[in-house]
């Protein structure tokens, strides 16, 4: 065999190029990857302590309500008060004004004139404190302290509840006149009106005319951790959830003293109390219907709102129903146990109803979206009558059109009584 000799050209092997430069570009890349990562964590560990902070906020009763609106000036000569003009203030109407941090107590009413910023209202009377030397204040749909502002008799009582005796009041229905021989004492209707979140059993006083004139007793509660009622074990709202408990001792009350049957009025976070009560309930067959306004019927959707209100990514809304719906997330809220958003969601259960129901809602709210209340007005035409209001803000139906607000009930009332007769 024959040997040979490869030829050819010999292969280039140069060293590599390790000049400081490629060096600098390695530990710039490195830096930049740090600083990229660090900053996702930063992002991620904001993005949790928001998410826990609304959660924790959501649950955690309110010590105080926040004067939110300027009072610009007051003139007690005319009878006007000027405030900062806000969605609440230039609304039509009659209104009170808490100033002082609730320290003052003024009745407003019709808007008599708007410059920029500025809305001035006619200043009905100052029931407390002194609006002259009053700097911010906020304005609320309740009109009265007490039945007794409505020249009503009432009785104060308290309700036996799991959590502990709750105040009420009790209004008698207005006594029927009689037209024959004495009869024996007939039971009558009652309605238990359940208040919504942040605020306590006088935002239903404005209900009783329209229910007594009807032959209702009415009965206005207090529930856990309200600030009147005892406060449970973590003193956390269960946003219906926990509080319906405090609604079924109400019905167990009021058919112990003499109520045939009652309605159950909702409003905002107190219409949530109310389904959860006509779903859970040992006494359905004794409630005649539901009355809901402006009512939460969907947490999630009002969450997400709250979130856009306040200009949080819808992502920290999510997670807050998250934490708030799991046995964990208590380590953040202080929630003795989760909340059931499932349970709660009167869109998705809403075949599972069965009473009737009067759905009053404003189409501009501004505080709980009007979408769960359609949705559920749409898939239950059945059992639903929705009356959707424009302008009136929430749970202001009745300061915004008193005649709609109390003619759309009493129709309703009349109409449950005459199937039920």
């Amino acid at each position: 065999m024959t040997g040979g000799v490869v030829t050819g050209s010999p292969v280039n092997r140069s060293p590599v190029d390790r000049s400081p430069v490629d060096r600098s570009i390695v530990t710039g890349a490195v830096v930049v990857g740090i600083v990229v990562a660090g900053l996702a964590v930063a992002v991620i560990a904001g993005a949790s302590v928001l998410t826990a902070v609304m959660a924790r906020t959501i649950v955690t009763p309110p010590r105080k309500r926040i004067d939110d609106t300027r009072v610009i000036d007051v003139d007690h000569d005319i009878g006007s008060v000027s405030l900062q003009a806000t969605a609440d203030s230039v609304l039509p109407g009659e209104y009170s004004l808490f100033f002082d941090s609730n320290a003052g107590h003024a009745r407003l009413g019709e808007v008599l004139g708007v410059a920029p910023g500025t809305v001035t209202r006619a200043l009905l009377g100052v029931y407390y404190g002194d609006l002259a030397t009053a700097r911010t204040g906020r304005l609320s749909g309740w009109l009265y302290r007490s039945p007794a502002d409505q020249g009503l008799d009432f009785e104060n009582v308290l309700i036996a509840t799991t959590a502990g005796p709750a105040p009420a009041w009790l209004v008698p229905a207005r006594p029927v006149e009689p037209t024959g021989p004495a009869e024996p004492a007939m039971q009558q209707p009652w309605v238990i009106q359940v208040h919504g979140r942040g605020v306590t059993r006088e935002e239903g006083l404005r209900a009783i005319p329209v229910f007594r004139d009807a032959g209702y007793t009415s009965l206005l509660i207090s529930y856990r951790n309200d600030g009147e009622a005892p406060r449970s074990a973590d003193g956390r709202y269960g946003l219906g959830d926990t509080e319906w408990l405090d609604v079924e001792a109400a019905i167990e009350y009021a058919l112990l003293h003499g109520a045939s049957e009652v309605v159950l009025m909702g409003w905002s976070m107190g219409g949530a109390i109310v389904l959860q009560t006509a779903t859970r309930t040992h006494h359905r067959n004794r409630i005649r219907g539901l009355v809901l306004d402006s009512p939460v019927i969907d947490w999630a959707d009002v969450v997400a709102h709250q979130s856009t209100l306040n200009r949080l990514p819808v992502a920290i809304a999510r997670g807050a129903m998250h934490v708030m719906g799991r046995r964990w997330g208590g380590l953040l809220t202080g929630q003795a146990a989760p909340i059931d958003f499932l349970r709660l969601d009167f869109v998705a259960r809403a075949n599972e109803l069965a009473l009737p129901i009067l759905l009053l809602h404003s189409d501009d709210d501004g505080f709980v979206p009007v979408t769960g209340s359609r949705k559920l007005a749409l898939s239950r035409p059945d059992i639903v009558t929705f009356v959707p209001f424009t302008v009136a803000r929430h749970t202001k139906l009745f300061n915004y059109d008193p005649h709609g607000w109390t003619g759309a009930i009493r129709d309703w009332l009349a109409a449950q009584a005459s199937a039920s007769s």
